[in-house]
């Protein structure tokens, strides 16, 4: 493809060198214009790198760098060609040694070497005369993976390929997450963290992969996985090569594919993972299946023939043990087969045994033979089928598709197959009887629905008389048709109020959780023995419809596990209702505001407390398919699961972004005085630097265990942030630090926290840095800049001057109104 393009314009050179300046420098351009190779600096960094980007985009888009963990220090490096043929990069302050290169071959005596950018985004480098291809970029790929461009396992030169995240949005050193193929078994692709998978795309399964989004329409691009002698490569291309489009591991470790859109000036994903629970590795353990369609209960059951390793565990949604033969299970005995399972994700294919040209008969013949194999399924769905995967052991990361997947067959004893009807080949009247009794099934099935729901309808009449009298129902209420028309929408699961009734024992105040300037909220019991936490609405909260619908909506569509787990709602009437996950360790002002409690919070659960508030709203920020501002950031909104794990909660007041747009404006400012930013609280503005500033609160509060609105003896300022930043200008920050926390912890880690927790409360939202900014510095050593003074840092006032006594109001308001 490139043989024939060479122009001063688009090729690199032994005699035509690109070189940095303070004007930014020299930049090579591919013949369409469609990339660009120079040097830059990412985000807020002064480091040079080279790299190549879109040329025609506005917002500079990284695609490949260079020297990735090598930098410049300053704008006088340049990239040339030496005379052994190998791209070099120099600093020019010292050109003795490369700070990166190609390392290629040596050339001929009567050859010399040419780089050139092409209008794929490869960089080739190749040699003159002869034109044969010495390096490329796309053999050393950064954090993305563009079309036409390969991941994988080249088994002639053992080169490996594939991508691996920045540090943060500010570094483009390697990070945490990469994104490769695991050539075991029958090769898959696997998002790692670290040396752990995280996120399995699956094994190759002759039409895709075996993990991957099934779209609903023709999707604009198509792959191509190989696997034979010479290599194992996963390759993806686009139908319309002028569509721009790049796979991404972001920093934060989720997979993207992105297109670009014009007309929106953005990037908008296609997908994301993980997107949700079952898309974590393993999220439901050995032998688990995932559902994410289970939207009441817990999203993990147990593959037929076995059952939860730990029901205690399972009870508490914790999958993590995963499953065991049911008691007194006959394997490899009489009577056994296989069940069909549908549209399933099969599990980890890297120990699986793989057998070529068998037809699926033959394949489930073969697994018989073995007591230790434990399940079969195609090789290669594709027209029909063929060759065989053959799973002996654990089945790990098996999940359920609504669309897309494939049939797995799970081995079972001969009580366990009875419990499946088998498919039957009858004649064609055994069918069409079949067919005339489902046909009977479902008119009588209509009729009795239908008395059922008449008498229902009379029977939640007479319950709402059960309902306690206290008064605190909404002020709003659902239109009937706007109530019908929420119902069938999938995002809105919803509750009846006579499964709510039973399930909390009518609301008994025994079984309240506690109470809020939103209302009540209740333990409860389903029939199921699933434990879940019943929010029930205060027609004094100030959240109307709107609200309940909001938050509903907003939760309903994300999924982390720093996020509360929304199960559903219920609207009867005047009552609205948001059923939760149960999280027995309640909230986190529940420990760190008690003096007893909080002695059970060390330094090691509090800073994991710190990073799960981070990611959680790094997330709504950044990663999540909306972009969310919650705006009501608090120590009683953070939940804490059995592991102590946190969990943002309360989405009543949150707002969803653009994807471009930066700030917004309110009429109506609602929050909780000491954790609104100062430009929300005084002018309505609110951005994703305001959540920033909540978390900064919210972190200083942590390590000292004192609220923000607490007036503190013996300082000069009237809240908590005034009397750190009191503190911080005397050199004598690390006395905020809570008595009771338990030794020993790191002085430097608490310092450099309550650093990060002070650049967050700057007065100045500009000044403030990011979510992902944020999280790097919570999990590096690197230099922190100065913070600026605090918002909010009044002084007390002298009451000797005073004839009034002084008082201090110290009411959480969590809905103000606008002057």
């Amino acid at each position: 493809m490139f043989l024939g393009l060479c122009s001063c314009l688009d090729t690199i050179s032994i005699t035509q060198p690109i070189r940095d300046g303070d004007g930014g420098g020299d930049v090579l351009v591919s013949i369409g214009e469609t990339f660009a190779l120079g040097f830059f600096s990412p985000g807020k960094s002064n480091y040079r790198y080279v790299g190549i980007w879109y040329h025609k985009i506005t917002r500079k888009t990284v695609v490949w760098v260079a020297n990735r963990d090598n930098p410049i220090n300053d704008t006088s490096g340049f990239l040339s060609i030496d005379t052994k043929g190998s791209l070099v990069l120099f600093d020019n302050n010292d050109q003795t040694v490369p700070v990166w290169s190609t390392n290629s071959s040596s050339l001929p005596t009567n050859e010399y070497a040419v780089a050139q950018l092409l209008d794929s985004g490869n960089l080739v480098l190749f040699q003159n005369e002869s034109k044969k291809l010495l390096w490329q970029s796309f053999d050393y790929p950064t954090d993305t993976m563009l079309p036409n461009m390969k991941i994988g396992l080249d088994r002639r030169t053992g080169l490996n390929t594939f991508l691996t995240s920045w540090k943060s949005e500010d570094d483009p050193r390697i990070g945490n997450y990469s994104y490769r193929i695991n050539p075991a078994g029958s090769p898959q692709l696997i998002l790692y963290e670290g040396q752990v998978p995280w996120f399995r795309a699956g094994h190759w399964n002759g039409i895709r992969l075996s993990g991957s989004l099934v779209f609903k329409m023709d999707p604009p691009l198509y792959f191509t996985f190989v696997n034979n002698d010479t290599e194992i490569s996963f390759m993806s291309s686009m139908y319309n090569m002028s569509i721009l489009s790049r796979i991404v591991v972001v920093e934060s470790g989720f997979l993207q594919r992105t297109i670009w859109y014009e007309q929106e000036r953005g990037w908008q994903p296609l997908f994301s993972s993980p997107a949700e629970p079952c898309d974590q590795y393993g999220h439901c353990g050995a032998f688990g299946l995932c559902d994410p369609n289970n939207t009441t209960f817990f999203e993990c059951t147990c593959l037929p023939g076995f059952e939860p390793k730990s029901h205690s565990e399972w009870n508490f949604r914790d999958g993590t043990h995963g499953c065991v033969r049911k008691p007194g299970s006959l394997i490899c005995s009489k009577g056994e087969g296989f069940v069909k399972l549908e549209n399933i994700k099969p599990p980890d294919t890297s120990k699986v045994v793989v057998i070529s040209g068998l037809s699926l008969e033959s394949c489930e013949k073969e697994c018989l033979r073995s007591c230790n194999c434990t399940a079969y399924a195609s090789a290669n769905i594709s027209e029909g089928g063929s060759g065989c995967l053959a799973w002996h052991g654990d089945l790990v990361d098996t999940r359920i598709f609504t669309a897309g997947g494939q049939d797995f067959y799970l081995r079972v004893d001969e009580l366990e197959l009875a419990q499946y009807t088998k498919k039957s080949k009858g004649s064609v009247a055994t069918k069409r009887i079949r067919i005339i009794m489902v046909a009977l099934g479902v008119i009588i099935f209509i009729i009795i629905s239908f008395i059922a729901y008449w008498f229902a309808k009379r029977k939640r009449k007479g319950h709402r008389k059960l309902l306690p009298n206290v008064n605190i129902t909404s002020q709003a209420s659902l239109p009937a048709e706007k109530l019908e028309e929420s119902r069938t929408r999938p995002d809105l699961p919803f509750f009846d109020i006579t499964t709510l009734i039973t399930a909390t024992d009518n609301f008994s105040t025994r079984n309240m959780l506690g109470q809020g300037g939103f209302g009540s909220v209740y333990k409860g019991q389903l029939v199921n023995g699933q434990e879940i936490a019943v929010k029930r609405l205060s027609k004094h909260s100030g959240q109307g419809m709107h609200e309940f619908m909001n938050e509903v909506t907003v939760i309903a569509k994300l999924q982390h596990r720093n996020l509360v787990r929304l199960l559903g709602c219920c609207i009867h009437e005047e009552e609205q209702m948001l059923i939760y996950e149960y999280l027995p360790n309640k909230s986190l002002d529940y420990f760190i505001f008690d003096l007893t409690r909080r002695a059970h919070l060390d330094w090691s659960k509090q800073f994991k407390i710190v990073n799960g508030i981070a990611r959680g709203i790094l997330y709504l920020h950044q990663d999540s398919r909306l972009k969310i501002i919650h705006r009501d950031l608090k120590a009683s909104n953070v939940l804490l699961d059995a592991s102590m794990n946190p969990k943002i909660s309360d989405f009543g007041m949150a707002r969803m972004f653009g994807e471009d747009q930066i700030q917004a404006n309110t009429k109506r400012v609602v929050g909780t005085y000491g954790y609104m930013a100062p430009e929300y609280a005084m002018q309505g503005l609110y951005s994703t630097k305001s959540d920033v500033f909540s978390f900064g609160v919210l972190l200083l509060e942590i390590i000292s265990s004192r609220k923000n609105t607490e007036c503190i003896n013996g300082s000069q300022f009237v809240n908590l942030i005034g009397h750190v930043w009191e503190l911080w200008n005397d050199g004598r920050v690390l006395d905020i630090v809570d008595p009771a926390l338990c030794q020993p912890f790191s002085t430097d880690e608490v310092s450099r926290c309550i650093h990060i927790g002070l650049l967050c409360v700057q007065e100045e939202a500009t000044e403030r840095p990011t979510m992902s900014d944020v999280i790097f510095m919570l999990a590096n050593e690197t230099t922190l800049p100065p913070p600026n003074t605090p918002a909010f840092t009044f002084h007390y006032a002298d009451s000797s001057k005073s004839s009034g006594a002084v008082s201090w109001n110290r009411v959480s308001i969590t809905a103000l109104a606008a002057r």
